[in-house]
């Protein structure tokens, strides 16, 4: 005890002026607390409340004689009195049990007024024999059930359970020694414990330390110890255990008997329990003195320690402790604040004490690391860094880590720092940065072995502890790239997997190997992201890949879906056109491959361009080219120095060598445009109206390139036929322009024949003598009369190395033919104006001479006509029988008549159909033949105003275009 460390963590409340009111008249017998109050008995039989601060509330006669024990409850404001009141018989004890209801008020006199008084219960009967109580417990069990235990001079223990103030109560007695000497079998300590259903009741003589198990029948009993104590000298803690003071020590006990002891030397007048404290008053036998102390039995201190007077009662209530003095003078005594006993004990530097104290207090974990950081200062300043750092590890979590890691960024304290983070790090608190510090801790230290765990370290989830990227930068920078890689790998960061292996390591075919493992949409990811190193380095093996996530067919067979439908789920080689930046002839290939295996590709059009722009270009670089010409040039470099003959024949070979590469790059360029032909032909097929690729930009690609026989194709399928003659006229390829014209030119074959017109009128401006192609021209154009002889004329005539022979033949022809249609055109109007003569003589006759009829049959049935008959002007005459209702037309005559006004009323109908007469006039070879037509029929020349208008009347805009 005298090693224990004294501390003032208590002190008195109410400046040490506290004392019993004088409201309370009577010797102070017994005491209690709870609910707030303080409840005496006296030995005048009154019990008197006492408020916050000792202050009287108020009293009253709870027994006649006088008050030996009473208990307040907690869960319900009863109050629980022992006393003797005025003996009624002889037979009869003056001792009984009351329990009054402090919530029931009744008046008990003009002035004053009393609780109710529920239950009143003999305490000794016939079957309990009488003896001096030592002793007094109330448990509440669950309301109403109260268990009563009386502790006797005899070793008895009268126990009374059940409803008190309803009477329905049981009563049993539990023995605890047979001891002829009341002195040594009196009950001085009595004590419940209730664990989970368990009921046990510890029971304390001056000999014996007992326990009945009280939820057995009959109760069982056990007796823990052969020693024991006097009364005042019992108390039980927090945890359910009994405390037992002797002269010796202080006892702890728990069902299985006797536990901790601890060696507090002298008379242990009171014992107590408060907070985890153990309070004592002891009596010093050498100087008479009492002295109360608060023992903290966790840290091993002694919380306070104070001389005082006679003690007659302890008790503890509104957070403090009071001590009742034999002269009614009493002591309030209150436990400081936390901050202040942390302060008291950092100004003594004692920063252990104040850590187990925090945690004994179950403070908030933010005050044990305050306390912690403090303490760690304290270690740094001492220069003891690695007990300092233990501090601040336990801090972890509340501390913000940039304070720790400040202070020991020297190189000198590596070590402790990698400790810091690595404890930060199991705790899953550590940033990016300080993933970052640690992995430069391990690259400094050179501690591989450190690093391996860190980096192969996982949680519970099987995730890593750190930040992945973080680690994987770091590991990288300090030239660790296995570590970087291991963590990438296990991360799945694929994209930082490859960058080490390609971009620091250049392990290629470790590279495509890793790829090829993958998922095909991770592939395709990392396809994207560093194929352009792959196609620079494995250019056959990584376009073996793109044909694999392309043109996976087997996937598609397994997945049990087509292949046109699975194609269109797979990457696009568009998608990874951007790796082929630098290497054309690769991307050549790859997408040969894939056109030859896919042939209904969603992008088939852009896959098609980009292969025509490939095929077209005059200067694809090929790799084996770059190759050649610096190795030729590594060769004449290291031969120049041999002398004038070896100069010499390095030059010849080097013109050889030139000279070699011009005919393979002519030969590659050639075999490229016959490929491109074949594309542009393949990919248009006869039954699709548009082809598989972008036709503006093939025939740009031709221009550029000079492509004539591209150019040519692709006019000829847009028909584009005058584009395609001016690419011949333009490379004055007159026979293959005359064998274009003859092939695009023929109207039976869906030709156009204006093509001959433009041919002749490109030789008549062609300022040479091109007779022998003239004359051909002349043949086709006569032969489909394409043109009137007096156009050809005007044509030729702009060329000044053209002879009129050219022409004579031809002209003699045409004249000749247009002799004869002059001829017979003369013929025919000579027979028109013959008819119309007739013609108007009819009508004039008609309309001056009488008619005379003479047939004397009926023309429909041919009988001999009778009368009635009908004759008609065309000298037709029918019985009237025979017309029926049809009497004013010719039967006969009527048809024809009809199919007259029939064509004239569609020629009048015609003549609004503007649309139709102009595409009669362009689709006719002579378009004035189709107006001379139309006039000759009457429909332009008519100029009335009905409904039957001309053309001209009925859209004057239409007219006026004749």
């Amino acid at each position: 005890m005298y090693q224990w460390r004294k501390f003032e963590f208590f002190e008195e409340k109410y400046a040490g002026k506290c004392s019993i009111p004088d409201d309370v008249t009577g010797k102070i017998e017994c005491s209690s607390s709870g609910r707030g109050k303080i409840v005496v008995g006296c030995d005048d039989g009154t019990v008197s409340l006492l408020d916050r601060g000792l202050k009287f509330n108020y009293g009253f006669q709870a027994h006649s004689s006088s008050v030996l024990f009473l208990q307040q409850l907690k869960q319900r404001n009863f109050l629980v009195t022992v006393g003797e009141d005025e003996q009624i018989s002889a037979e009869l004890s003056a001792m009984c049990l009351k329990v009054f209801d402090l919530d029931k008020m009744q008046p008990e006199g003009t002035s004053t007024s009393s609780p109710d008084c529920i239950q009143i219960l003999r305490i000794f009967t016939n079957q309990f024999p009488e003896a001096k109580i030592t002793s007094f417990l109330v448990l509440e069990e669950a309301p109403p059930i109260l268990l009563i235990a009386i502790g006797l001079d005899n070793g008895c223990i009268y126990c009374i359970k059940g409803d008190i103030a309803r009477e329905r109560i049981k009563r049993f007695k539990l023995q605890v020694d047979n001891h002829s000497g009341k002195s040594n079998s009196s009950i001085t300590g009595l004590g419940f414990r209730v664990d989970g259903q368990a009921l046990q009741l510890f029971a304390v003589t001056p000999t014996s330390v007992s326990l009945f198990s009280l939820q057995t029948e009959p109760p069982i009993r056990q007796t823990l110890d052969q020693i024991g104590s006097n009364v005042n000298s019992v108390a039980m803690s927090d945890r359910s255990e009994l405390i037992i003071g002797r002269p010796e020590a202080v006892y702890f006990y728990e069902v299985d008997g006797r536990g901790p002891c601890w060696a507090f030397e002298g008379e242990k007048r009171f014992l107590g329990w408060f907070r985890g404290y153990l309070l004592c008053v002891i009596a010093d036998q050498r100087n008479g003195k009492n002295t109360f102390n608060i023992y903290d039995l966790r840290n091993r201190l002694i919380a306070h320690s104070l001389v005082v007077k006679e003690v007659s009662h302890m008790l503890c209530e509104w957070g403090n402790i009071i001590l009742i003095m034999t002269d009614k003078s009493a002591l309030c005594i209150g436990e400081k604040d936390m901050e202040s006993k942390l302060d008291m004990l950092f100004k003594k530097n004692l920063y252990t004490v104040a850590i187990n104290l925090v945690q004994s207090q179950q403070a908030d974990a933010v005050a044990t690391a305050e306390v912690l950081r403090k303490y760690g200062d304290h270690l740094y300043v001492k220069q003891d860094y690695d007990e300092a750092m233990a501090q601040y590890i336990h801090t972890i979590g509340h501390l913000e880590p940039s304070y720790v890691i400040q202070k020991f960024l020297d190189a000198q304290r590596i070590y402790n720092l990698t400790n810091y983070l690595e404890k930060l790090h199991e705790k899953g608190l550590a940033s990016k940065d300080h993933t970052t510090l640690l992995l430069n801790c391990y690259t400094k230290l050179k501690d591989v072995e450190k690093l391996n765990v860190f980096i192969k370290s996982e949680d519970g989830g099987g995730e890593h502890k750190f930040d992945v990227e973080t680690a994987i930068r770091v590991c990288r920078a300090a030239n660790y790239h296995e570590h970087a890689m291991y963590v990438a790998k296990k991360a799945g960061r694929h994209e930082w997997y490859l960058k080490i292996l390609l971009e620091d390591l250049g392990r290629y075919e470790e590279a495509l190997q890793y790829i090829s493992g993958l998922e095909p949409s991770q592939a395709g990811v990392t396809v994207k992201e560093y194929g352009k190193i792959l196609i620079e380095h494995k250019p056959v093996d990584t376009i073996e890949i793109l044909m694999r996530l392309c043109t996976d067919e087997g996937e598609a067979a397994r997945r049990g879906t087509s292949n046109s439908t699975y194609i269109s789920m797979l990457p696009s080689p568009v998608d990874f056109l951007n790796i082929f930046i630098h290497h054309p002839q690769s991307l050549m290939d790859f997408l040969e491959k894939y056109t030859s295996k896919v042939k209904d590709s969603p992008a088939q059009v852009e896959i098609h361009n980009t292969l025509l722009e490939l095929y077209l270009s005059n200067d694809l670089n090929f790799p084996s080219m770059s190759k050649a010409n610096s190795g030729g040039d590594h060769d004449l470099r290291a031969e120049r120095p041999l002398g004038g003959a070896v100069m010499a024949r390095a030059d010849s070979n080097g013109k050889l060598i030139s000279d070699r590469k011009d005919l393979n790059r002519e030969k590659d360029c050639q075999e490229r445009l016959q490929n491109g032909l074949r594309l542009l032909k393949s990919a248009w097929p006869a039954e699709l109206e548009q082809p598989l690729y972008d036709v503006d930009l093939a025939i740009i690609l031709c221009e550029m390139n000079a492509f004539k026989e591209g150019i040519l194709y692709l006019y000829e399928k847009m028909k584009l036929y005058k584009e395609v003659i001016a690419c011949y006229m333009q490379a004055h390829d007159h026979e293959g322009l005359i064998a274009c014209c003859k092939r695009l030119g023929d109207l039976g074959k869906g030709g156009d024949p204006s093509l001959w017109a433009d041919l002749l009128k490109y030789f008549g401006e062609l300022g040479e003598d091109c007779s022998k192609e003239v004359k051909e021209v002349l043949t086709y154009i006569e032969r489909d009369d394409i043109l009137p002889p007096i156009i050809v004329l005007q044509t030729l005539s702009r060329n000044p190395c053209l002879t009129l022979s050219v022409i004579k033949d031809y002209i003699a022809r045409k004249l000749e033919q247009e002799s004869k249609l002059i001829e017979e055109d003369r013929r025919a109007i000579e027979n028109y104006q013959e008819e119309t003569l007739a013609m108007r003589k009819e009508i004039q006759d008609l309309r001056t001479n009488a008619r005379i009829f003479q047939l004397s049959k009926c023309t429909a049935c041919t009988f001999t006509l009778d009368l009635p008959a009908v004759h008609f002007m065309c000298m037709h005459s029918f019985h009237q029988r025979c017309l029926g209702d049809n009497e004013k037309e010719c039967p006969e005559c009527a048809p024809e008549y009809r199919a007259v006004l029939e064509m004239k009323r569609s020629l009048e109908q015609n003549s609004k159909d503007q649309d139709r007469f102009f595409q009669q006039v362009r689709s006719s070879k002579d378009g004035f033949s189709v107006i001379a037509e139309y006039f000759g029929k009457g429909v332009i020349s008519k100029t009335g105003n009905g409904p039957t208008s001309t053309l001209r009347s009925g859209n004057p805009s239409s007219s006026s275009g004749f």
